[in-house]
């Protein structure tokens, strides 16, 4: 059997209560949750970066190798060349060896050039990278510091936010999913995270626009789901307001 609107309005008024308490201890630990959250941020990037100085360091160091391994077969071919010089049969022959040496030495110096060069950039690296640990030691000691302070103000309200989610989760199964994705929608594009509220003292709960005598007897009667002409809201129920009694 399908429920009456004010039964779904009576569902929602409860749901919007549980979601404001929440909402107050979420208050209480303030931009704590969001802090910790950009420091895990910050030092998974400072983290991918010294990863990439390393891999560049190594690559650097690969290339330093095999420059060094270039230069021995350099050395290697050059005296091999020395002993041919030694039996040469005319001038010509001395003259090809020659530039073969010459072409081997100045291979040999854009190697040590090469080298020269890497071993800059690695000191370059280093130097950012020695920086960046730097900070990424301070962030680790900060996010600490921060958890620690969280985890504090957590433990005071942990077994109080336990039992509202726990009662969140039981009390929306009575909820039909059209309506709920309704009421979330409404509560997040809201400022002060309320989706259902009462009419009190002629005015919108919510955004405090006045609410028309007609329209509170609809709403009052409970019969259909009444919005807000301006914020949106559902207003579930006409506060009464006590009649003020006057001394004589």
């Amino acid at each position: 059997m399908e429920n009456t609107i004010a039964q779904k309005l009576d569902s929602l008024l409860k749901l919007q209560e549980i979601d404001s308490n929440l909402d107050e201890i979420l208050k209480t630990r303030g931009d704590l949750p969001e802090e910790v959250r950009d420091l895990e941020d910050e030092i998974i990037g400072f983290e991918t970066r010294l990863g990439k100085f390393k891999s560049e360091i190594a690559n650097l160091n690969s290339e330093i190798d095999n420059f060094k391994n270039a230069q021995k077969e350099g050395e290697k071919l050059i005296k091999k060349y020395k002993d041919q010089q030694m039996n040469v049969r005319n001038n010509r022959e001395y003259d090809a060896i020659t530039k073969e040496i010459e072409l081997q030495e100045l291979d040999m110096q854009l190697a040590d050039k090469k080298i020269n060069e890497a071993r800059a950039r690695i000191r370059l690296i280093e130097d950012d990278a020695n920086r960046a640990e730097s900070v990424l030691n301070e962030r680790n000691e900060d996010l600490k510091a921060k958890k620690g302070e969280l985890s504090v103000i957590t433990s005071e309200s942990e077994s109080e936010e336990k039992a509202l989610i726990a009662e969140r989760e039981k009390h929306i199964k009575k909820i039909e999913d059209r309506l709920l994705k309704s009421y979330q929608k409404i509560r997040d594009n809201s400022m002060n995270g309320l989706a259902v509220v009462h009419v009190s003292r002629g005015a919108c709960g919510g955004c405090f626009s006045i609410v028309p005598p007609q329209r509170q007897a609809d709403i009052r009667e409970r019969k259909k789901l009444i919005v807000c002409e301006h914020c949106g809201r559902i207003l579930a129920d006409v506060e009464s307001v006590e009649p003020v009694h006057q001394r004589r």
